[in-house]
């Protein structure tokens, strides 16, 4: 069946997500590590996903834990500093599809208000034919079950649709319901592979 429809993850896909890094800068390794073996922020960063409010989860968390209730609020407060930077082969991608005609959609494990929040610093984000945030939706990758809202939503067969993350278990859970999928572990791979698919020329994945 031919490709319909390409559907992106954001977070290291497009736009970098590597909150330790952020940390380790500002408050030194040691400390970081000490921190997040105390406390679970991803665990944190998931409710808002699945959405919660962003300030009201994160300033809460940082409530319960008072030695460390500064370095938590840095997560709201300087989250658009763990969110960065862009990607730009990806996003040269993502445009390169759209100058073809080529549907792109969004899916991908974000706050309701973190997306709002992105969307000034990185223009690319509302440039989706579609998009899926979690944060709306109520419910993460890689639960099936917003793999079937995706299609309910686009009317287009799972064959019809190509996906990448850069995470094993939303690929898998994707390409159990019938997703042609590419595990995202770099542009240049996943340049490679929309060329192969032949929904971009070399010079267009350029």
């Amino acid at each position: 069946m031919t490709i319909q429809a390409v559907v992106f993850d954001i977070g290291n896909v497009l736009i970098e997500w590597q909150p330790e890094r952020f940390y380790d800068r500002v408050i030194g390794a040691d400390r970081r590590r000490a921190m997040f073996a105390q406390i679970d922020l991803h665990g944190m960063n998931d409710l808002v996903d699945r959405g919660r409010h962003f300030t009201e989860t994160v300033y809460d968390w940082a409530e319960r834990h008072p030695e460390w209730r500064d370095e938590i609020r840095m997560w709201h407060d300087n989250w658009i500093e763990l969110a960065a930077p862009e990607i730009p082969r990806s996003v040269r991608l993502l445009r390169a599809l759209r100058t073809r005609g080529v549907p792109v959609f969004a899916l991908t494990n974000f706050g309701v208000q973190t997306f709002d929040q992105a969307i000034p610093h990185y223009p690319f984000l509302g440039e989706f034919d579609r998009s899926y945030v979690s944060g709306h939706l109520q419910v993460t990758k890689p639960d099936p079950e917003i793999y079937a809202r995706v299609e309910a939503d686009c009317g287009l067969p799972p064959q019809a649709l190509l996906f990448t993350d850069d995470r094993a278990e939303n690929i898998d859970a994707a390409a159990a319901r019938g997703w042609r999928t590419h595990l995202f572990d770099g542009p240049e791979g996943w340049a490679d592979r929309l060329v192969a698919e032949t929904l971009l020329t070399e010079s267009e994945a350029a």
